[in-house]
């Protein structure tokens, strides 16, 4: 497998795995906005050169878009290997160069955000733990903190207090999201719209920069969705998902 590393000069031109559309599509615009950012302060987008799910991002751990306290880590945004790819191998290859950079560059450890069970759009449990990787911290909620140091006096990474137990005060549905997620330019007004026509209270809170994202009431920034202060999901929605839940949630 040949593997592209995204940099500045090559993402106008590069198509991004998790949204393959033009880039005229507000999904693929929104990413590319986001990765432009983080590119500056030392995000990584390693991915195939073939069209597919098949990449890993990460950045140092200062710099991630979530509320963590891991000075000196790499903080894995997403490894995902789907559809025809997996099976290869091409997971260890990711995991593999990000680890290799990452010593290269004098990082003390990976860290990734999972769960006791797999989630969606989380790291699976069970390949972690297989290759190495261990709990660090939970938040209330379930998501937890999984870390690979590279020596064994590195210092554990942990969740900010405003994320350790999740919760907001607002009542009505609340989003917390970023535009890391490709698919919440498009699938987010449409579950905004469809809250509105069901007459159901729905506030979207876009987090526009690092330091809001850093200090969310959420361990999980992509995509956090609560409910009359409590937690719910960090699944995204689409229009036909929300009503399912909204259904649920009624019954």
């Amino acid at each position: 497998m040949e593997y592209i590393k995204i940099t500045a000069e090559n993402l106008a031109r590069e198509h991004i795995c998790c949204a393959i559309s033009g880039d005229n599509d507000v999904q693929v615009a929104s990413k590319k906005t986001w990765l432009a950012r983080c590119l500056e302060e030392g995000l990584v987008f390693l991915k195939s050169a073939e069209r597919g799910k098949c990449f890993i991002e990460y950045i140092p751990a200062e710099y991630a878009w979530i509320p963590l306290i891991a000075p000196g880590y790499t903080y894995i945004d997403c490894l995902w290997v789907s559809g025809a790819f997996k099976g290869h191998g091409y997971s260890n290859d990711l995991l593999g160069a990000c680890t290799e950079d990452s010593r290269a560059k004098g990082r003390r450890g990976l860290c990734i955000l999972s769960a006791e069970k797999k989630k969606p759009f989380l790291a699976d449990p069970k390949y972690l733990r297989y290759k190495g990787f261990t709990v660090c911290d939970e938040a209330d909620n379930g998501v937890q903190l999984w870390y690979l140091p590279f020596a064994p006096d590195a210092p554990r990474p942990a969740f900010k207090a405003c994320a350790r137990h999740p919760r907001v005060e607002q009542a009505g549905f609340v989003l917390y999201y970023t535009h890391q997620c490709p698919f919440n330019a498009k699938y987010v007004p449409l579950v905004e719209q469809t809250a509105r026509e069901q007459g159901v209270p729905f506030t979207a809170i876009l987090l526009q920069s690092r330091e809001q994202a850093q200090n969310a009431p959420t361990p999980v920034t992509t995509y956090a969705l609560f409910r009359d202060g409590r937690y719910i999901t960090n699944e995204q929605m689409n229009d036909k998902r929300f009503l399912k839940l909204l259904a649920s949630e009624e019954a």
